[in-house]
């Protein structure tokens, strides 16, 4: 076979493949190929751009003892850290004895089981304190405070204090679940905006009041209707507001601002604008592409302080995807955050 036909069946292939010839050049590569290494591949030493023991071994085994396998391998390309499955395969050619090397980007599943761990650990670590709080607890009851009445009182109101945070918790993640099982779905309910926020204010005027903060409305008169998931939304806003009560500064306002948008640039075309403000601490710029990464907390302590499973924002941000719309984070330090949600009309 000439090297002409050889490179157009591999540019046929969809998936990243080489041939290296004796001396463990590439005779032959696929633009897929180039692609994942960033270079031209053709007539350099596969050391040069990949030089892995269990690459070269693979190699070696292929070209040398005319033996087939597979090897993992991890790389960085770009900066980024990638994650490939090399499968060797001895060949025989006019041009000798090759190895064929197909590669395939396991990155993807990597990231996921990373993810998968990540969460794992993390609700393993957010259930532990309050469990491990509550046995100490029982174990005290039955012994030193057994006849404290006082004493008995406390602790019981720590360990319903505890109890109510795993429920928030289980309560959440089961929330994530089912929003993230029904984000390719689209909505099919219409719901009329400005009377589900109005409700939602009214719910947390109680809350606002306990803690000092004020709460205003800032909408037009009319009705905006759209059409979306009224039990989503809702929590949306709920989520946002509820935050904004928990982290802005006691004694401020809270405002939940409303406007149509004729086109919005991103949607490319009408939208709803929920803006949600509050005049806190404000976040640092760091940590604004992470708030809604699951369980991810600016200040542990005090989220945990103040109830929070640090699975708000994440359950928002699907909502936000199922609807088709945006969410966008703005925070100044010392100035207050806004947490702004634009929803396409129509």
């Amino acid at each position: 076979m000439h090297m002409a036909t050889l490179r157009a069946v591999l540019d046929a292939v969809p998936t990243p493949v080489i041939v290296v010839g004796p001396d463990e050049r590439v005779l032959a590569s696929n633009a897929v190929a180039n692609t994942l290494f960033g270079i031209a591949l053709d007539g350099r030493s596969c050391a040069s751009f990949l030089r892995h023991p269990e690459f070269l071994q693979g190699l070696e085994a292929a070209l040398r003892q005319r033996r087939g396998g597979g090897r993992r391998v991890t790389i960085s390309v770009r900066g980024a850290e990638t994650h490939l499955a090399a499968s060797f395969a001895p060949v025989d050619l006019d041009e000798g004895a090759l190895a064929l090397i197909a590669f395939e980007d396991l990155t993807a599943q990597e990231q996921t089981l990373t993810m998968r761990r990540d969460f794992v650990a993390n609700v393993s670590h957010e259930l532990r304190t309050p469990l491990t709080a509550l046995v100490g607890f029982i174990d005290t009851l039955r012994g030193a405070a057994r006849d404290d009445a006082a004493a008995r009182d406390r602790f019981l109101a720590i360990m319903e204090r505890e109890a109510a945070r795993m429920i928030r918790l289980v309560n959440d993640l089961l929330s994530l679940s089912r929003v993230e099982a029904e984000e390719r779905r689209r909505p099919g309910d219409e719901v009329e905006v400005l009377a589900l926020v109005r409700a939602a204010l009214l719910t947390h005027r109680d809350g606002a009041r306990a803690a000092g903060v004020t709460l205003s409305l800032d909408a037009p008169e009319e009705e905006i209707r759209l059409g979306a998931d009224a039990d989503q939304l809702t929590q949306v806003v709920h989520n946002l507001i509820e935050n904004a009560i928990k982290y802005g500064a006691v004694g401020k306002e809270v405002t939940v601002r409303i406007r149509s948008l004729e086109r919005e640039p991103v949607l490319r075309g009408p939208a709803v604008q929920i803006e949600v403000i509050d005049r806190g601490e404000g976040i640092d710029a760091l940590h604004l592409p992470r708030l809604t990464e699951r369980f991810y907390r600016v200040d542990t302590h005090r989220s945990r302080e103040q109830g929070g499973t640090g699975l708000g924002l994440a359950i928002v941000k699907h909502i936000v995807n199922r609807h088709r719309g945006r969410l966008k984070i703005e925070s100044e330090p010392g100035k207050g955050s806004s947490f702004i949600v634009i929803l396409p009309l129509g």
